[in-house]
């Protein structure tokens, strides 16, 4: 069984690729990047292929049975990007696409949603089987602050009291590859969370109980603290995104208790003072 992995160099699905050369012959998996030279050091055959190219998408796709597609980090292009990978995928006659989506993505409040319901609709219009991993937040988002926050002696976020249910990208790789090696996940659609939903202020907690220093969190007003991101060097339209969805968190769109991911994993999520003592160690 052939099993392709587009995005094969980003952070996920380098996870993923080294997960799954630990269950299936190297030989069985494809690498799909825009640049294959980049994805040399993954001990797979990596075949070119980019979201915006159909016809090569649709070559590189020969031969493969199960397609993970990861989502396009593109914001704003995904749902044309995704359609292009499914049609490609159905006509190179690929036989089952795993897809990484949003956590409850059809009730969503994030402005991330739109695009991922779109691709899930597309999914189900193709004809070919698939599994939906609603992916809820990932842990790092968050603790790749910790340096900054501690630096600047306080964390800052709109996200109020909202419980953010996340995991790591390491628990979110093992989910995929789960689903990716065994059967019986035609059809469904899995909301993946971590097992203990947590607060901004018990981040700040956390990272403040590890270091041995006071480090509150300041809860601001979105356009404050997107103006905050702004001043730290990100893009406008980046920092008003994030600060957006921590808006969105604060009304309980990364929060849930399904208990998925934990069980496609066979284990329990990764705890968040595992994750801040990552981040603190660098």
């Amino acid at each position: 069984m052939t099993i392709a992995v587009t995005g094969a160099t980003g952070q996920l699905g380098r996870l993923v690729i080294a997960d799954l050369k630990a269950k299936v012959p190297a030989s069985d998996i494809v690498a799909l990047v825009r640049d294959p030279a980049k994805a040399a050091d993954l001990g797979v055959q990596a075949r070119a292929a980019d979201y915006g190219a159909p016809a090569a998408l649709e070559a590189a796709l020969k031969g493969v049975e199960t397609l993970l597609l990861i989502s396009s980090s593109e914001v704003g292009q995904r749902a044309v990007q995704h359609q292009n990978v499914i049609d490609a995928a159905k006509a190179a006659g690929v036989g089952r696409i795993v897809y990484t989506s949003l956590l409850h993505a059809d009730t969503s409040p994030l402005s991330l949603a739109a695009e991922h319901v779109q691709t899930e609709a597309a999914l189900k219009a193709s004809g070919i089987p698939f599994t939906i991993l609603r992916n809820g937040w990932y842990t790092e988002n968050y603790t790749g602050s910790v340096p900054a926050a501690v630096a600047h002696g306080a964390l800052a976020g709109s996200a109020g009291e909202g419980r953010i249910a996340s995991a790591t990208r390491q628990d979110f790789a093992e989910a995929a590859v789960a689903v990716l090696t065994t059967e019986g996940h035609d059809g469904k659609t899995y909301e993946l969370a971590g097992d203990d939903a947590w607060t901004l202020a018990e981040l700040a907690a956390e990272v403040s109980a590890q270091t041995g220093r006071d480090i509150p969190y300041h809860n601001l007003p979105e356009a404050e603290y997107a103006a905050v991101l702004t001043g730290a060097g990100l893009p406008e339209g980046l920092a008003q995104a994030i600060a957006g969805w921590d808006v969105g968190a604060s009304k309980g769109a990364l929060y849930d208790t399904s208990g998925d991911l934990k069980r496609l994993i066979g284990r329990p999520t990764t705890p968040l003072k595992d994750a801040v003592a990552a981040a603190l160690k660098g």
